[in-house]
């Protein structure tokens, strides 16, 4: 079977399922340094178990990625959360599915950010690995470090295509 996903754009609605969006917003801000800046706390929640520690690390894109994409699998992280963050403005693309055992195919959804938007993958949620349309771009990300494996991987059966829109 073939599945062709088409990207809805990125809501805290839409996403609550998979996680969070990371995104600012003017009425959840408080004032800082001399009231120069402006602070937006707790913009997602990051999970850890099994005595796992926060880790924050860059990726820098070093192969960026054209569509329309072939799916061959999905990734999951059992032991922690997992965030990414770009850290100058670039759509990003999506690809999740339910934090079950298995993944079904049918269940895949497809979301694309508005440029600003970062995310944070509930502990367990399946996820297409990180991809980017620009070499060098680079994004933040904060999850679980620690010496116990915390990436569990999984082929897909059927053929899915990511479309641009």
């Amino acid at each position: 079977m073939t599945i062709t996903l088409k990207a809805q754009p990125l809501t805290s609605e839409r996403f609550a399922p998979y996680g969070e969006v990371i995104e600012t917003s003017r009425d959840a801000s408080d004032a800082m340094n001399a009231s120069r800046f402006e602070r937006f706390d707790d913009l997602c929640s990051v999970d850890l178990i099994n005595d796992g520690r926060v880790s924050v690390s860059i990726a820098r894109c070093r192969t960026p990625t054209a569509l329309p994409l072939r799916l061959e699998m999905v990734e999951r992280h059992p032991l922690g959360s997992q965030a990414f963050v770009p850290l100058s403005p670039c759509k990003m693309v999506i690809v999740v599915a339910p934090p079950e055992e298995s993944v079904d195919a049918d269940a895949l959804r497809a979301f694309v950010s508005n440029g600003r938007q970062g995310i944070n993958y509930r502990r367990g949620t399946w996820h297409m690995p990180l991809i980017s349309f620009t070499a060098g771009q680079e994004y933040l990300i904060i999850d679980r470090g620690g010496n116990e494996p915390n990436c569990d991987e999984h082929t897909l059966d059927d053929v899915i295509f990511l479309e641009a829109d």
